[in-house]
Order: C-alpha cells, then sequence, then structure tokens
C-alpha cells in the first residue's frame, strides 16, 4: 500500500519539535547533518518524558526571529506536502521564542502570518493551537489563552497545555482554562502520558477540554476508557513517540488499536517530527503492518479528527467531503 496516496488529517503536532535539517542548516549552517542526527533526534528509546523533552532545546532555539519563525513554519508545511496532510493543526509555546526581543504577541503575529501565506501556496488547511508549559506561573497561562482571544478570526484557534505533567500540578492553570471556557475559545491539553489515568480525570475535571493530547494511559483504567467513549472526549494519539518516551516497551504493546476498538475517537499524529525522527507515512505503515489497519481504519480516524477539529462546520464539511472522494477510490 502506498500510503503517501492517503490523504491525512494530523492535530498533534509540535512546531518547535518538527524542524527538518534543511531548514536547521539554513538557520545555523554550523550545524552538521552528524550534529543534526546527534542533538535535535532523541534516542529510539528515552528514559522518560522529561529526558525526551531535553532534545526540544536544540529546536526553539533556532526560532528565536519573525525571519526563523517563518522559515520553520514554510519548512514544515513542505513535510506535511510529502504526508498528503489536508488539514493540520499546529501548536507551539509563545514564551519559548521571546529570547532574543520578540513579545509573545509578536511570536504569534509572525506565525499566524507565515501559516497564512503557507496555507494560500499549499492549500493545506491549518489552524494554529497556543500552548502554556506545565512549568509556567499563572500569569503565562493566562497571558497565554488572552493571545488567542487577541486573534480571533485568524488562524489561531485554540488552547493546550503541554510539558511534563509528571512534574507539575495543575493548579497554576485553571484560571486559563476557566477564561477559555468563558470565552468559547477551543481547548485540549496534554494528559495521560508522563502520568496515569489520573492525570486524565483530573484534566477533564478542572480544564474540561474536548480533546486530551495523548491520552494513551486511559486505557489503564476501564472506566476512563467508557467515559471518553460516552462522553466523545477525543485522544489525539502519538503511538512512535509513546514507544519512544517508554510508555510501551515495543510498537505492538501500544493502546492505539484497543482504544480505537473501544469506540474511543482517536486519531494518529507525530507529535514532534523530528525528535522523534517519524512522518505520517511512516506512522500509518507501522499501523498497517502491526495492527492490520486497513484504508477503512485510517479513513475513520480521518474523520474523527476533522469532527473534532478547532475549524467551523463549513470547512469541516469541505474536508469530509474529500476525505470521502479519495477514499472511495
Amino acid at each position: 500500500m502506498d500510503f503517501s496516496l492517503l490523504p491525512k488529517v494530523e492535530l498533534h503536532l509540535h512546531l518547535d519539535c518538527s524542524l527538518s535539517y534543511d531548514v536547521v542548516s539554513t538557520i545555523d549552517p554550523s550545524v552538521t547533518k552528524e550534529d543534526y542526527l546527534q542533538n535535535y533526534i532523541a534516542p529510539e528509546k528515552c528514559t522518560n518524558l522529561a529526558d525526551f523533552l531535553t532534545r526540544a532545546v536544540t529546536g526553539f532555539r533556532l526560532m528565536q526571529t519573525k525571519e526563523q519563525l517563518q522559515l520553520v513554519v514554510f519548512d514544515l508545511f513542505k513535510q506535511l506536502q510529502a504526508d498528503n496532510v489536508v488539514y493540520v493543526e499546529i501548536r507551539f509555546a509563545p514564551f519559548l521564542h521571546i529570547e532574543r526581543g520578540l513579545t509573545p504577541y509578536e511570536v504569534v503575529e509572525a506565525a499566524e502570518a507565515a501559516t497564512a501565506k503557507a496555507v494560500a501556496a499549499t492549500g493545506i488547511e491549518a489552524r494554529l493551537i497556543l500552548c502554556t508549559l506545565r512549568h509556567y506561573s499563572e500569569a503565562q497561562s493566562l497571558e497565554t489563552v488572552k493571545l488567542v482571544e487577541q486573534f480571533k478570526n485568524t488562524y489561531v484557534a485554540g488552547f493546550d497545555i503541554a510539558g511534563d505533567e509528571a512534574g507539575y500540578p495543575i493548579d497554576a492553570h485553571i484560571k486559563a482554562y476557566q477564561f477559555a471556557k468563558e470565552k468559547n475559545i477551543p481547548c485540549t491539553a496534554h494528559a495521560g502520558e508522563a502520568s496515569g489515568p489520573a492525570s486524565v480525570w483530573e484534566t477533564l475535571e478542572h480544564f474540561g477540554p474536548s480533546r486530551i493530547g495523548h491520552g494513551v494511559r486511559s486505557y489503564e483504567d476501564t472506566k476512563l476508557v467508557q467515559h471518553l467513549q460516552k462522553n466523545k472526549i477525543h485522544l489525539e494519539l502519538c503511538p512512535t513517540c509513546n514507544v519512544q518516551i517508554n510508555i510501551c516497551n515495543e510498537y505492538i504493546d501500544h493502546p492505539i488499536d484497543k482504544l480505537y476498538k473501544a469506540g474511543v475517537s482517536i486519531n494518529v499524529n507525530t507529535d514532534c517530527r523530528t525528535i522523534c525522527n517519524i512522518d505520517l507515512n511512516t506512522e500509518y505503515k507501522k499501523l498497517h503492518d502491526t495492527f492490520g489497519w486497513t484504508t477503512d481504519d485510517f479513513y475513520t480516524t480521518n474523520v474523527n479528527a476533522i469532527n473534532v477539529a478547532f475549524i467551523g462546520n463549513e470547512l469541516k464539511t469541505i474536508l469530509l467531503d474529500k476525505l470521502k472522494a479519495a477514499y472511495n477510490k
């Protein structure tokens, strides 16, 4: 099966963790291919999420000017074209890109403008999700979610919390999610990755997102799986990344197939294309080879993704029609 022919939807994709060697060497010509392979790509097995995240620093340090942000956005869209992505949601934390004088607002402004140009040039529909991080203060979280509101009716569409959930509590971020609810800002939230099902329950209770980033460890709690299915809470699953951070020993141990067959709404994502050294074509091949997934399964999970995407119903209908026409072939 030629997986590059299948149109795809990606909802869980970190901009600062998805830099190709081409763009890295353009921004910093001193980085050799050997440096890139050693310092930007994580080993196939990391100790845990915290170990994995140490590689993210090399990416966002090259994204500190408007020009650099634009280059990285354009580079990512080239990768998305190769994967035949028709819709993508790209997330990043504005506060990671202010080391050389940009304000968080200017960071978002630059990324949004670059996204608009990339959408026009490639035809790939896209939206941006702004992230707070677990170790951030309440003020930083509130400023981040308020940026989503400031950029309303642009390509900025949602709010997320990322980072090491095992190392930091949720307390500093409750007000930000309350603000999002008051302003009808679509939300997702990382949970059930570094920590177990309790972190998903906690996140659902205090943040109330419509989607969970990862949520892979939900499978450890039967009641939680039933709750997700009953309440149509979508999981943005990233199998290769989960194996890499040692949630699962081998790919075949990943519960994506079990969650899918349990009726939980899921879709397939790369998470961090550079750090994981993965693309969607390869991820789809792994699912096909390991679990026997067919085009019907990929179609279903992509439809799931569009149904929970942070876009209006008109665009959803257009994209669903595009998927249906392509997969019927």
